[in-house]
């Protein structure tokens, strides 16, 4: 099949891979000049909202999917009748409105912090009256890695918070003390056929995911989170790979976010599980069943950020993923997966890693 995919970032990168194992093609779109995922077929190069450039992908492609959740939905519609677009886009719209995400999370009983919505400056007020300090202050649209984020510690910072971030649809959140963060991954095909990973246990420095291991919590979490997966990808008749983030926060789950599309918390399953993300949302897009999603041995992932330092060329440790992106700080540019004998094992290399590798990534 030809499969049309728009975005050719990294995720795009390791979609096409996936797919040419398979036996298939993929076209891109993407506005960039040497993005990553040309390295595994052509790019159309163009804006992403781009209608005739949609157009020309559509015509060359038997399904469309896309890497990630800002997509322009209203450039999606005039391509729909022509070429199936999976994840549908109902998934897409709720993703990419943090009130609407919130809304559908309350419609299915997936537990999640108080939320308010804030339009003007009485709105934020009542927030922190309603919710109390701290709170979380967010734009509705746009934001990731952190970005599009202030936390509201006490009303002296009242002023700055609205400063940086009002003027745009946000919303308010509960602050959380979580004792850690974990990631939920399944796939749904376009038959309702399902699949779910083991729960990934995730670390983030500055709003950015450091560090990934698997598995990330006990059966009882994990049966947990994957009924409130099952649920979104049944609600949404979902196709594809979805993720879903989650406190744990005193034995318990909340819900922050979703994302439509293969994940940065899934990597590990590259050479960690039985059948990858990337893998598996290329089966479920196609037509065909999930494959196993079993671990092997005890997975982990180390982000490289800014740059990546010549000691993780080395190979000491686990299989480089390198994106062949331009350094810069704050840029994710690969990553290293590795897998442990033992969840010590797995400390061990992991930490290993960090102090040979990442000390110097951070630049």
């Amino acid at each position: 099949m030809h499969i049309g995919i728009i975005g050719a970032g990294q995720l795009g990168q390791m979609l096409g891979i996936a797919a040419r194992e398979l036996g298939h093609s993929c076209f891109f779109l993407d506005p960039s000049d040497n993005p990553p995922a040309a390295k595994v077929g052509p790019v159309i190069q163009a804006p992403f909202d781009d209608r005739v450039a949609l157009a020309v992908l559509a015509d060359k492609c038997d399904v469309l999917t896309y890497e990630f959740e800002n997509v322009p939905v209203e450039a999606l519609i005039d391509i729909a009748d022509r070429t199936p677009i999976y994840p549908p886009q109902e998934a897409l719209q709720h993703a990419q409105d943090r009130l609407a995400e919130k809304r559908l999370f309350e419609s299915l009983d997936i537990p999640l912090p108080e939320y308010l919505a804030v339009d003007i400056p009485e709105d934020l007020h009542e927030a922190i009256g309603a919710i109390g300090l701290p709170l979380v202050l967010k734009t509705r649209r746009l934001g990731y890695d952190g970005k599009g984020q202030f936390v509201l510690r006490n009303a002296e910072q009242f002023d700055a918070a609205w400063e940086e971030l009002g003027g745009r649809e946000l919303i308010a959140e509960q602050w959380v003390r979580f004792d850690y963060e974990v990631s939920a991954i399944g796939v749904r095909n376009i038959a309702g056929e399902t699949a779910t990973y083991c729960l990934t246990r995730n670390e983030h420095v500055d709003g950015i995911l450091r560090t990934s291991r698997a598995p990330g919590g006990d059966a009882a979490l994990t049966e947990l989170a994957d009924g409130y997966v099952q649920r979104l990808l049944e609600h949404l008749d979902y196709v594809g790979v979805l993720a879903l983030e989650l406190f744990v926060a005193d034995g318990n789950l909340l819900a922050n976010e979703f994302a439509p599309r293969v994940h940065n918390s899934g990597h590990w399953t590259i050479e960690g599980a039985a059948t990858s993300q990337f893998t598996n949302h290329i089966l479920a897009i196609t037509g065909e069943s999930p494959g196993p999603t079993d671990t092997t041995g005890y997975p982990g992932m180390v982000n490289l950020i800014g740059q990546i330092p010549a000691a993780a060329r080395q190979g000491h440790e686990g299989s480089l993923h390198d994106y062949g992106k331009t350094p810069r700080p704050g840029r994710k540019l690969g990553h290293i997966t590795v897998i442990g004998a033992s969840s010590d094992d797995l400390e061990r290399k992991i930490s290993k890693i960090n102090n040979s590798v990442t000390k110097s990534t951070a630049g």
